[in-house]
């Protein structure tokens, strides 16, 4: 029995602690983070490069088409189920004037 008390009194806590189980999650959790970020960090150059041959079978062209549309004249396209054609468009200018399908 001597050695048993010898043995408590240099280890006291032999059973489960909840705070063990916390530190393992924590670690656990930060062992799969930095995974994450080490894949991600490698993967972004490859999936890149992959793009830039996505890019270049266009011939070199841009695909993003930009522009700008001026406020001058303002208009409305009205189409209706009343009209002979469904494809039948309306425009009503700001001035009131109609054009197309009215």
């Amino acid at each position: 029995m001597s050695l048993e008390k010898d043995w408590d009194s240099i280890r006291p806590d032999r059973g489960f602690r909840a705070a063990d189980a916390g530190m393992g999650i924590l670690r656990i959790t930060l062992l799969f983070g930095s995974a994450a970020v080490a894949l991600a960090l490698i993967a972004t150059p490859f999936l890149d490069s992959r793009s830039q041959s996505a890019r270049d079978s266009f011939g070199g062209l841009d695909a993003m088409s930009t522009g700008s549309i001026g406020h001058r004249d303002t208009y409305t396209l009205r189409r209706s189920v009343l009209q002979p054609m469904p494809s039948s468009v309306c425009i009503i200018r700001n001035d009131g004037t109609r054009s197309g399908d009215c």
